[in-house]
């Protein structure tokens, strides 16, 4: 190789580098702003239904929850709770009667949870509110089912190399 194939390929790299670097902190930042706009859409949809006594993340904790019994551990493994104090949330659903929580008989500190018949009923709200997305996402959004298997697929990646940079501390 000449050295300008070897100046061009390595200018290349560098803009390829730029590039890669670039859309890569576009995509942690749509990250999150695309959860914000999620708390906001579950938001409004709580506010159309008159239901002021909850937040967007208190809502979306029951829908994750669902019919299912778990820890508080499980519950914050599980889903994405941006910027919540997961323990405060669960408590303040325990008080309004959205959640029932249990010593374990074993090991006193292990608290379990499951979903009051009332936290079902904000459960299916969010549910309601998913389906109709799904249904209209192609429509209204113009995002078909193509293009999101790619985006979940990507996004699934993302996920594994953020689990692996601290499990194998890269």
């Amino acid at each position: 190789m000449n050295n300008l194939a070897i100046r061009t390929a390595q200018a290349e790299h560098k803009i390829s580098s730029i590039s890669a670097g670039n859309f890569y902190l576009e995509t942690q930042s749509l990250v999150e702003r695309l959860h914000r706009r999620l708390l906001d859409v579950i938001t409004h949809e709580l506010s159309k239904r008159g239901r002021s006594d909850i937040n967007a993340v208190q809502a979306l904790l029951l829908y994750n929850i669902g019919d299912q019994e778990m820890s508080a551990g499980d519950i914050r493994n599980r889903g994405c709770y941006l910027g919540s104090n997961v323990s405060y949330n669960l408590k303040k659903l325990v008080d309004l009667g959205y959640l029932d929580h249990e010593r374990g008989k074993k090991d006193r500190r292990c608290v379990r949870i499951k979903i009051t018949e009332s936290g079902r009923s904000v459960s299916n709200l969010v549910e309601a509110l998913y389906k109709k997305h799904a249904e209209t996402i192609r429509q209204v959004g113009g995002v078909d089912e193509d293009e999101l298997l790619v985006l979940n697929r990507s996004l699934k990646r993302l996920e594994r190399f953020w689990v692996d940079q601290v499990a194998y501390q890269l």
